[in-house]
């Protein structure tokens, strides 16, 4: 790259100068070429945050955007549009660098945080030497003035873009303890929908124009749609600080009685809301709390001022505690499973810790029955679950193998047809042809197998095969699989066992 210019993407800052770091402004005023991005006006903010810092006699580049909200008779549309202007400007950054000239393209807040130099800097960084200047992001600013803290201790902070549909801003609002929704301007209505249906439109703040001279701070729930500039963001500040402005204090010991409160374990089903049951529709629309593992949380439709706690795949008794603490307080929570709860699920976990005296005490635990796994996989090849069966988990990850493999041969040597739940994962690669190799000592190679993925969801995969061509390698954490008995069928992809024995 020798005889080159550099090319510097140069973070801004919010807005006030002031908020600029020394190394942007040095290299705003050593620059050869300052770049910028303007709507058709003609007037960059941008330019006008660095102007301070700008040195007579420099070449300026002001990248018009062709198009800002407004329709386009550009036969690719919007999107084809704005690719056209970014290879342009591309280009004309090109001819500077390839002369010799060091360019500096100046992006409000941070040039890699939903920054338009991005788009320069994957066009260009593979031909120039290409450096980023981090700048103040505006999610940090409209903290600052808003004088609350973000995030603290363990919460989490979700960033968002107004842009997405509300139902999908919803759920992942209600899924985190503080946001952040940028690009507001049209998208306002959709936020404000959003942060209803989460239940967090009254702890929300509209910031605008943070750390500018005509920045406004209001309860967003206050917020006339019509007044909401681009620039201009939803806040949903760290809420362990909200409590403590309230008065609030944080629980020093478990509760331990119980005030009205219940905790309903609810089975989803193995897919969507085709499998719900109308029992299992009511509890969900009824709960103030949906508590449970992040995926299956994210299936329950999302109701106004419901509170979700979404969690790992592998803290089963940790949210079996929240969601009883929550009941202890007078709450209905629920607690949700894929499948039916009572199958290698969160029944169990929910009721271990209420018979607990530290968590439990008192409080109301019911369980409402899904659709399991085996049955729906069962539903699309036939019959094979017609007779006797035993369902077993390969998981070795609560009880050792040697316990599996024990049951594995006890349900071999009685010629039950196995429902095999957890047959793999990324971490259990060898149990499955071990249990294979088991069940071959009581069945004959030609027994049917179904290896059923994705039951009802977009990904579904139905295959028959046999016991002795099984592949384990074919076979991941989303299969579940069945093992008929001596005298299960298979013919033409139909599958079923004889409620008879000769």
């Amino acid at each position: 790259m020798s005889g080159l210019g550099k090319l510097w993407g140069v973070g801004l800052g919010p807005g006030d100068p002031e908020l600029m770091t020394v190394k942007a402004a040095r290299l705003i005023g050593e620059a050869d070429v300052i770049a910028y991005h303007s709507a058709r006006h003609g007037r960059s903010i941008a330019r006008s945050v660095a102007e301070p810092y700008l040195r007579h006699g420099q070449l300026e580049e002001k990248l018009v955007y062709p198009v800002t909200t407004e329709t386009t008779d550009h036969p690719g549309g919007y999107e084809g549009a704005i690719a056209d202007f970014y290879e342009l400007s591309a280009k004309r950054l090109a001819e500077h660098l390839d002369a010799g000239r060091d360019v500096v393209v100046l992006c409000e807040g941070d040039p890699f945080f939903y920054g338009s130099y991005m788009y320069m800097h994957e066009r260009l960084a593979d031909r120039y030497e290409a450096t980023v200047v981090p700048g103040v992001t505006s999610v940090s600013a409209a903290s600052s003035v808003l004088g609350r803290p973000l995030v603290q201790r363990d919460e989490v902070l979700t960033i968002l873009p107004g842009t997405l549909p509300a139902p999908e801003l919803a759920r992942r609002l209600a899924d985190t303890q503080a946001a952040a929704v940028l690009k507001l301007g049209r998208t306002f209505g959709n936020v404000r929908e959003a942060l209803a249906e989460a239940g967090k439109l009254d702890d929300a703040v509209y910031i605008e124009r943070a750390t500018w001279q005509a920045q406004r701070v209001e309860p967003l729930a206050d917020v006339d749609p019509d007044s909401v500039p681009y620039f201009s963001l939803a806040l949903l500040p760290s809420p362990a600080y909200a409590s403590r402005l309230a008065g609030e204090q944080e629980p020093v010991k478990p509760v331990e009685t119980h005030t009205g409160g219940e905790v309903v374990v609810v089975g989803l089903g193995p897919a969507g809301p085709d499998w719900l049951t109308p029992e299992a529709t009511g509890e969900l629309a009824a709960a103030e709390h949906i508590v449970g593992y992040g995926p299956y949380v994210a299936r329950v439709p999302q109701r106004a001022g419901q509170q979700r706690h979404a969690s790992g795949n592998r803290v089963e008794a940790e949210r079996a505690v929240e969601a009883l603490e929550l009941a202890a307080k007078g709450a209905k929570v629920a607690v949700v499973s894929s499948g039916d709860p009572g199958v290698f699920a969160m029944a169990s976990a929910v009721l271990e810790q209420a018979g607990s005296t530290l968590h439990g005490t008192g409080t109301r635990v019911r369980i409402v029955p899904g659709v399991t796994a085996a049955q729906a996989a069962a539903s699309r090849v036939g019959a094979p679950l017609g007779h006797d069966y035993c369902v077993l988990s390969l998981s070795d990850r609560l009880k050792p193998w040697e316990i599996i493999e024990k049951r594995l041969d006890a349900a071999g040597a009685a010629d039950l047809v196995l429902a095999l739940y957890n047959p793999a994962s990324r971490t259990r690669t060898t149990q499955l042809a071990k249990a294979r190799d088991v069940l071959l000592r009581h069945r004959a190679p030609e027994t049917p197998v179904v290896v059923a993925r994705d039951v009802g969801g977009a990904e579904e995969d139905i295959r028959v095969v046999t016991l002795g061509t099984l592949d384990p390698a074919t076979v991941d954490m989303r299969c579940l699989l069945i093992v008929g008995s001596s005298k299960t069928r298979a013919e033409n992809g139909v599958v079923w066992t004889p409620r008879t024995y000769e």
